[in-house]
């Protein structure tokens, strides 16, 4: 193991806490690390209610790399759709030249999980892509959704991205509908 190669590797996740996402927190973007802090904290309190429940330790481990690539290519909002084009091409290169900068075993694992959170196939990364599309709508319905009204979300629109989610059952499909309940209740979309 390379010490000088993680303790590089950590300086530079530590960039993560500078990508803004489109979602406000105090008056402030919201940055990607405390986006990624947030779904963990989902995920802790939500695993007991999920049945199955996914290994919460694989899911957490998912969770902490999964946005690790904004560092390189930014964050892509979820209904921006010039910069939805060219997201998965922006986001493995970024991929490969930030996991290049650690030692091959790590690499290697950081890779996986990012892999397996994107292609979203076992129950953990279903789990975690719950968690993480919960708090981004969760994110926005507290902020006053500004980005939803740039552009002009309808809830039709909106379900094709939550959908995944709901689907998962419960706990997800009640959050996700009570929140829709409170956004269109406030007028932050359309129905």
């Amino acid at each position: 193991m390379s010490e000088d190669g993680l303790l590089g590797f950590f300086s530079l996740a530590s960039r993560l806490k500078h990508v803004h996402r489109a979602a406000f927190t105090e008056g402030r973007p919201e940055n990607s690390a405390e986006h990624a802090w947030h779904v963990a904290l989902i995920a802790v309190l939500l695993h007991p209610e999920v049945t199955p429940a996914p290994d919460l330790g694989q899911t957490l481990a998912m969770i902490a790399v999964h946005d690790v690539v904004e560092i390189e290519a930014g964050d892509t909002f979820a209904f921006d759709d010039r910069g939805l084009e060219t997201q998965v091409e922006r986001e493995r290169a970024a991929a490969e030249a930030l996991f290049a900068r650690l030692p091959p075993a790590q690499s290697g694992r950081m890779h996986a999980l990012w892999r397996e959170f994107e292609e979203g196939v076992t129950p953990e990364a279903r789990f975690a892509m719950g968690c993480d599309r919960l708090q981004g709508f969760l994110q926005q319905v507290d902020c006053g959704a500004p980005a939803w009204a740039e552009v002009g979300l309808t809830r039709a629109r909106s379900l094709k991205r939550m959908q995944p989610a709901i689907d998962l059952g419960a706990p997800f499909e009640g959050m996700i509908n009570a929140l829709y309940d409170r956004a269109l209740e406030l007028g932050l979309m359309r129905p």
